[in-house]
């Protein structure tokens, strides 16, 4: 019977979360004690099958992340290869399923500028208007303090109701960021000082030169250095927000550097495969300046657009971040 119970789990038949073999009088025993030994009984301890339903509470999400353990029996012995191929599979069951719960649910994407205002603030500014799209600043405070224009782009970005203004720190670490990061203290200073320079209404930061993420229940970081500072802006109320997908720029001449049907690509496999920070919710760094010219905002629309037309991807702010399923 232990063998064709077997046979059946490794055909792929597992029909419930809760896998266990029995003994002929459908007891469990107590968990085995010598390590040597990998009994028959086992338990898989795995987040049972939730329906489908509306709910915010996170439980598929927390469906997908969950570690299947196995509890070993007393009765009769159990190779190690057949054991660990039966976790294996239940993971992988589990897994699935949420994956494919979330398929269902809503679908997420954050567009994020660091660094403005900078000359390309004002045709970002007037794309997301064109498109109805909700997009996020990350703001730098003496950018806006260095010219009359630059100042007039962040005040159309702060009056726009499809642009949230975020924190990204009033000297952007001078560009010397391991000094910055060196002195949390001065480092939470500049990005207090930002907040009051530029009347920020939200407590959203973003570290420059860093992708590391505090909020909730979540702490991730990219490198050590910038970790105080970010800790002393969470304990501050603030939460930390990094980025899953980068379409990088060109360090001298500011032009993206990845095509428009490259970084779509990269947005859908985040999405599709659960991979990026929370489920169903991809963010995108980009920068200001990386669309200044005609042909960096026709890249921008252009993406734009693939994602509008092909996916039922929704545009949020980063201030409803994340929403879990």
């Amino acid at each position: 019977m232990l063998k064709r119970t077997r046979d059946l789990i490794f055909l792929g038949c597992i029909t419930s979360v809760t896998v266990v073999f029995l003994n002929c009088n459908g007891g469990m025993n107590s968990k085995a004690k010598a390590a040597s030994t990998i009994q028959d009984t086992a338990r898989v301890d795995s987040i049972p099958l939730m329906p489908i339903a509306d709910t915010l509470d996170g439980s598929i999400t927390k469906r997908l992340r969950t570690k299947i353990s196995i509890e070993a029996d007393s009765l009769n012995p159990i190779s190690r290869d057949s054991l660990l191929k039966l976790t294996k599979a239940e993971q992988r069951r589990v897994r699935d399923s949420a994956r494919l719960a979330l398929d269902e649910k809503p679908k997420h994407v954050y567009f994020t500028f660091d660094d403005g205002p900078l000359l390309g603030s004002a045709a970002i500014d007037s794309i997301a208007t064109a498109k109805k799209i909700k997009i996020n600043a990350f703001l730098v405070g003496r950018h806006a303090n260095m010219s009359k224009g630059l100042k007039r782009d962040f005040e159309r970005y702060y009056n726009n109701p499809l642009v949230d203004c975020y924190n990204h720190s009033y000297t952007h670490a001078n560009n010397k960021f391991s000094a910055f990061y060196s002195n949390p203290v001065g480092a939470y200073d500049d990005f207090v000082k930002n907040e009051e320079d530029l009347t920020l209404k939200h407590k959203i930061a973003r570290l420059p030169g860093r992708n590391i993420w505090v909020y909730e229940d979540v702490r991730k970081l990219d490198l050590q250095s910038g970790a105080s500072t970010a800790d002393m802006l969470f304990t501050n109320g603030y939460k930390v927000y990094g980025w899953d997908v980068e379409w990088k720029i060109h360090g001298l001449t500011g032009k993206p550097l990845q095509s428009v049907n490259d970084i779509y690509k990269s947005i859908r496999r985040f999405m599709d495969n659960k991979n990026s920070m929370e489920p169903n919710n991809v963010v995108l760094l980009m920068h200001d300046d990386m669309f200044q010219n005609k042909k960096g905002q026709q890249l921008l629309s252009a993406l734009i657009d693939s994602i509008q037309v092909n996916t039922d991807y929704k545009f949020e702010f980063m201030r409803s971040y994340p929403f879990r399923y």
